[in-house]
């Protein structure tokens, strides 16, 4: 009422349908009506995938999906109650109360009992529910009275009690890759719900850029096309179109060229390689920040840095390999945008450190004779003794290595006196490599330039 509005006005008409749909952003007008509109979750909702079958069959009970903002948790919510015709109910975690969750369970149980209706009880974000709140729910998920779907963004196993996960099954939602935004962005553009009606056309480029820097988020990828398609004003022909330009302004953030299936991507994780493996850390933490910047996996990035910590640090710096790795997996644990943190203190490390690639150099010489020459036997004293008959075969006179001094036995190891492995004189393999050379100094036949040399001193 208004302040001067007297209590016998008349009531103001409610407004047209047409109206509030205009209203709502393009996100909510873009929502999937069936399955097969949802895109992006194939390994849920493919073909033979069990929460398809569960849809189709309508033998669904309750469930909490789990996965990042704008994957389609709610829409994936209001599209199973279409299918299986249930009544959909919404409560949030938080909005919602005891008194409110008690008063939807109780009046959803009375309409089971009453018509035989089945309700589903959507929770947006259910993990906000303290102990009690989510206590309340359990006897109306038990006996059936509501089929529950909560929505997080957080662990279930963590912030949902035990016994809701354990009355319901998990599901995880993945952020929707770029193809799939890009057709959901198509699909808005023709759409009548959506921006059909207003003659809008965007370039590829710029589709490409809003599914590449909203990082999956498909609301985030709506809600930019909106604002581009509005703020736009058409041309001379009555038609808007929406280049690179015009949604770089619309989603706050530029594009760079960097297209992660062509040149763009593999000339740029090339550049950053190289950097690294040259000691450069400046260069290798600006082609670092591209790479960020323009939505690189950082999983990608990271599991190219394990691969330079061992051939092209080695054994110069053994800590190489064990810094990637940490940085791989606290990577993905983070996520973005925490962990361009952990990129940029691995990324520094590696540049920073003593490089070899005597390791790599080793294996590939050794492949090459094991691809390219006959394969050498194992010495007999080398082979297995744990099986009977072995000493009969002759499987006898290895020495064990620690009960000599130094823990050092000249004996053969492989019939061939070839060099394989050559550390060099940088970091720690400096220190190999003499170790390496005392214990030459202690063969009767030391191995020298890929030969034994039957002359060498002792």
């Amino acid at each position: 009422m208004d302040m001067f509005e007297t209590t016998d006005a008349a009531p103001r008409p409610e407004q047209p349908a047409a109206k509030r749909r205009e209203a709502e952003p393009l996100a909510a007008r873009m929502r999937p009506r069936s399955l097969d509109e949802i895109l992006g979750q194939d390994h849920l909702l493919g073909p033979g995938r069990l929460l398809a079958r569960a849809i189709e069959a309508d033998r669904l009970g309750s469930l909490i999906l789990y996965g990042p903002p704008g994957c389609g948790k709610t829409s994936l919510a209001e599209v199973i109650a279409r299918a299986t015709r249930r009544r959909f109910e919404r409560a949030s975690g938080v909005t919602s109360n005891v008194a409110a969750l008690r008063g939807q369970c109780e009046t959803a149980r009375l309409r089971l009992r009453g018509a035989g209706e089945r309700t589903i009880l959507f929770i947006d974000e259910i993990h906000r529910f303290n102990k009690a709140q989510q206590d309340v729910l359990l006897p109306f998920v038990e006996d059936g009275s509501v089929t529950l779907i909560g929505a997080t963004t957080h662990n279930p196993f963590f912030f949902i009690n035990g016994p809701l996960v354990s009355r319901s099954q998990i599901f995880e939602l993945r952020p929707l890759d770029e193809a799939a935004v890009i057709a959901l962005l198509r699909r808005a553009l023709t759409d009548p719900r959506g921006l059909g009606d207003r003659r809008v056309r965007a370039d590829e480029d710029a589709l490409r850029h809003l599914a590449r820097v909203c990082e999956g988020d498909a609301r985030r990828a709506l809600n930019a096309l909106e604002i581009a398609a509005l703020s736009t004003p058409p041309g001379a022909d009555g038609e808007i179109l929406l280049s690179v330009a015009v949604v770089e302004d619309s989603i706050q953030k530029k594009a760079v060229v960097y297209d992660h299936d062509e040149d763009g991507h593999y000339d740029t994780i090339s550049a950053f390689i190289k950097s690294v493996r040259g000691s450069d850390p400046h260069a290798a933490i600006y082609w670092l920040a591209k790479m960020l910047y323009a939505g690189e996996d950082p999983r990608f990035i990271s599991r190219r840095l394990v691969i330079l910590a061992s051939e092209d640090i080695g054994n110069a710096d053994p800590r190489g390999l064990t810094v990637a790795v940490s940085a791989l997996q606290a990577a993905e644990f983070v996520g973005m945008p925490e962990a361009r943190i952990i990129l940029a203190q691995a990324t520094t490390y590696l540049a920073t450190a003593p490089k070899s690639n005597a390791a790599y150099r080793a294996v590939e010489a050794a492949l090459a004779d094991v691809r390219e020459g006959r394969t050498l036997p194992v010495p007999l004293h080398l082979r297995g003794t744990g099986y009977r008959g072995a000493e009969t075969l002759g499987h006898t006179g290895y020495r064990y290595a620690h009960d000599a001094p130094g823990h050092f036995v000249d004996q053969e190891y492989v019939p061939t006196s070839k060099v394989y492995y050559e550390p060099t004189d940088a970091g720690y393999e400096e220190t190999i490599r003499k170790r390496m050379l005392h214990w030459e100094s202690q063969r009767a036949h030391p191995r020298v330039n890929g030969k034994r040399n039957n002359d060498a001193e002792t």
